[in-house]
């Protein structure tokens, strides 16, 4: 499967954005999906995830009653609606699958697609 990262932007301070994950090359389900960023000079960082089967949806502690995912099957697509964005939200935003291990490290998951720019200032 290929995955396509868009909707980044420039933003204020309480902006939001919606990014979505469009996935290519696969029928069905892709499974466990999850979002990472990455800010200048900064290790990814888990966002959030959506388990599959039954879309059970968790977040970093940083996002919480912030950040939402949500997936369309119909359309392969995994969604994060951002609200009251914060400039240290700023980051290079990358959508990924899980593959096993830690639902919450960037090791556990693969099929990484380019990632999306996000840009919050105050």
């Amino acid at each position: 499967v290929q995955l396509q990262a868009s909707g980044g932007g420039s933003v204020m301070t309480g902006d939001s954005l919606r990014l979505s994950c469009a996935a290519f090359g696969r029928t069905g389900s892709t499974g466990t999906m999850g979002w990472f960023r990455q800010a200048p000079g900064k290790e990814r960082a888990f966002v959030a995830g959506i388990v599959w089967p039954g879309d059970i949806t968790y977040y970093a502690d940083f996002v919480k009653g912030r950040f939402t995912i949500s997936r369309d099957n119909a359309k392969n697509t995994v969604y994060l609606q951002m609200n009251s964005l914060k400039p240290e939200d700023t980051a290079v935003y990358y959508c990924a699958t899980y593959s096993s291990g830690n639902y919450y490290t960037a090791n556990s998951f693969r099929s990484w697609g380019p990632g999306t720019l996000v840009t919050v200032s105050s």
